[in-house]
């Protein structure tokens, strides 16, 4: 078999895009090359790697398995670059991070410009997802680290650390009816009109999960990408949204917004670090799971 690292990271970039398009991108690689590249490994292994859908592509079995030798590879190559690299200039590699909306927007940033500035050799690659995709991703290797709600079961085999306290509440116009409410239910704020976060945000999708629990939907006036974009169109008075109480109180001090805490258990969130085994990440993601762990 002649499949080279090239090859390998380029059928990991093509399963995490979901798109031969993006995934060439991500892998420095023309569509023409990498297209070329894809149809070769599948004549070698003469199996189809990935199926076309209407929305992107998706492994098949024989893909799947591909994936997961090609990350257990290129994993090991991070590995010892960073011990190499740690004797000459420094430890050097890529971090690969899944967060969930809080997190990643009120959270990460502050953590991790210190951190950039501190390991000018370390990048660190962020994606958003909802809590529960992002355990299973750790779990099965697709990622270094991830920050996820403690209400998510995470796997056994996974080791989580503190990270950062969050609440959920509801940020209303000055006016509205329930800005005056000490708390509210989620469910009884769904007789109302909502601002929310882009499509594919982790925590709308959360809320609608929440929605439809309660036999109903987000009565969505405007999607948005971001927590003050968002509180900037409540202020507005097109409808209420929910989200982070530091973002919440945050934009209070500039727009004229209230913030009601949700009354749901589910509001009150603890953010954890989870990771598959401290002991066997690569030398640059330790050193970021120590410095998360020290901004506590």
């Amino acid at each position: 078999m002649s499949l080279d690292l090239v090859d390998l990271r380029l059928v990991q970039n093509i399963a995490d895009a979901q798109s031969i398009t993006h995934g060439a991108a991500r892998s420095g690689l023309s569509l023409a090359a990498a297209s070329e590249r894809l149809r070769n490994m599948e004549l070698e292994l003469r199996t189809t790697l990935f199926e076309r859908q209407r929305r992107g592509v998706q492994p098949t079995p024989a893909g799947a398995a591909l994936i997961h030798h090609a990350r257990l590879v290129m994993r090991q190559m991070e590995t010892m670059r960073g011990d190499l690299g740690g004797f000459a200039k420094g430890v050097r590699g890529t971090v690969r991070v899944l967060s969930n909306t809080a997190a990643l927007q009120e959270f990460l940033p502050s953590a991790l410009g210190p951190f950039l500035a501190r390991h000018p050799m370390i990048d660190v690659a962020v994606d958003e997802r909802p809590s529960p995709a992002i355990v299973r991703a750790i779990a099965r290797g697709a990622a270094d680290i991830g920050i996820v709600a403690d209400a998510v079961d995470a796997a056994a085999e996974l080791e989580t650390f503190p990270f950062a306290e969050d609440r959920l509440v509801l940020a209303t116009p000055p006016r509205h009816e329930l800005a005056g409410k000490r708390t509210v239910r989620f469910a009884d704020a769904l007789a109302y009109d909502f601002v929310g976060l882009s499509e594919g945000s982790a925590l709308q999708e959360h809320l609608e999960g929440h929605a439809a629990r309660a036999g109903q939907a987000l009565r969505l006036r405007v999607r948005l990408p971001g927590f003050d974009a968002v509180c900037r169109m409540v202020e507005s008075g097109i409808g209420v949204a929910v989200v982070s109480r530091s973002a919440a109180l945050r934009n209070r001090k500039a727009m004229a917004i209230r913030v009601v805490p949700l009354s749901d258990a589910w509001a009150r969130r603890r953010l954890r670090i989870c990771v598959k085994s401290i002991a066997a990440l690569p030398v640059h993601a330790r050193t970021l799971v120590e410095h998360l762990r020290s901004s506590v």
